[in-house]
């Protein structure tokens, strides 16, 4: 059976990371996308290539439309034709509306949604031509109800969800589908600036009484993939815990 590809950005550290693990450990090449985190990405790469896997790392600046493109072409030349995209590189920041720059404001809306925008323009001319392929994007549960204190990132987020069900109807017809998952609070990294009676809040306000995992939503972004969710598109899957119902 031939070998699939997924392109996995950020794949660096975090919910990356542990997905395109997963793509890997069910027989995917992955494409480890990162900007600045070259060393982690390549500690991503050395782990799936210990396993038998098959990895490699392209750099590219996902708020540059001319450095996600020229990603693509590489991907495409090195391993062929991508078969699943995975737009998971993104940021957060914590701020009073108020205090909100408009650089704070340009980069959060460059990164995490112009960036999905260019990743899914770039990739998608070949799934269309081969009438198959999927998309899934990383959004927030933020991206669904909003979160005081995060409002540019509540916008970028809230913009992915809507993104994914409009292109979701326009690629259907050709066999593309197009989902989402929505994560609540996962123990990652982002998560570094929040002190432990911050994360003790998070995890009691969640009906299952903890917080997410990198592999909880990796498991997600794997079941849309795949041919398991074959019927399943425009849809957003909530990873929270049962924060938002």
């Amino acid at each position: 059976m031939e070998r699939k590809t997924a392109l996995v950005t950020g794949a660096g550290r975090g919910i990356g990371a542990q997905t395109a693990k997963l793509f890997a450990q069910n027989g995917y090449t992955v494409a480890i996308h990162c900007n600045t985190s070259t060393q982690q990405a390549q500690t991503v790469v050395r782990n799936i290539l210990s396993q038998n896997g098959r990895a490699a790392v392209f750099q590219a600046d996902i708020q540059d439309a001319q450095q996600v493109n020229a990603m693509v072409r590489c991907i495409e030349e090195k391993f062929g034709a991508i078969d699943v995209l995975v737009n998971n590189a993104g940021i957060a920041q914590q701020k009073l509306f108020t205090d909100i720059t408009d650089q704070d404001w340009q980069t959060m809306i460059a990164t995490n949604l112009t960036g999905v925008f260019y990743c899914c323009r770039a990739v998608l001319p070949s799934m269309l031509r081969r009438h198959t392929g999927s998309i899934v994007n990383v959004s927030s549960m933020w991206g669904r109800t909003g979160a005081s204190c995060e409002v540019h990132y509540s916008a970028a987020k809230g913009g992915v969800i809507a993104l994914t069900k409009a292109l979701a109807k326009e690629v259907a017809p050709s066999g593309v589908r197009v989902n989402c998952v929505a994560p609540g609070v996962i123990q990652t990294d982002m998560l570094a600036g929040l002190d432990q009676s911050a994360l003790a809040n998070l995890e009691s306000e969640t009906p299952l009484l903890r917080l997410g995992t990198a592999e909880d939503v990796a498991n997600a972004v794997y079941f849309l993939a795949n041919h398991t969710a074959a019927f399943i598109t425009g849809q957003t899957l909530g990873v929270d815990g049962g924060f938002v119902i």
